[in-house]
């Protein structure tokens, strides 16, 4: 049985995905050019509204996908949990391509970060586009 959480999102002019490690949703209203690894914010949900199964879940999965959807457009990211991940960050989401874990962290050992989204996605976010992020744990 898969569990599913969705959060929405949305672009920023300043968003450039370019970071070769992670990517981020966050709940901030704001990215600055330095923000590289950022492809969405004023997400409208964070770690802390995660149930308590869906933390366990994630912290025990082999297989953790998440669903990027921008008008239309699909990037598909699969990583894995860690028992060592907490959930409990207040504004940001992190994908890792490495094994690093914090408050942050969503999933560790993803198979891509922000520089390998779609560039089609990419500039859709440039222009403020929505954004459609789906957690789903296997």
């Amino acid at each position: 049985m898969a569990f599913e959480f969705t959060i929405y999102a949305k672009g920023h002019e300043n968003i450039s995905a370019n970071h070769k490690s992670t990517l981020e949703i966050t709940k901030e209203n704001h990215v600055t050019c330095t923000g590289d690894c950022i492809v969405g914010i004023s997400a409208d949900k964070s770690m802390l509204d995660f149930s308590e199964s869906f933390k366990e879940n994630l912290r025990n999965s082999d297989k953790i996908t998440v669903e990027i959807e921008v008008e239309g457009l699909k990037e598909v990211i699969t990583g894995r949990g860690n028992s060592k991940l907490t959930f409990d960050h207040k504004t940001d989401i992190v994908i890792r391509t490495s094994d690093f874990s914090c408050s942050r962290t969503l999933m560790v050992n993803s198979n891509k970060a922000s520089k390998d989204i779609n560039r089609e996605i990419v500039e859709k976010l440039k222009k403020g586009a929505a954004l459609k992020f789906k957690i789903i744990v296997e």
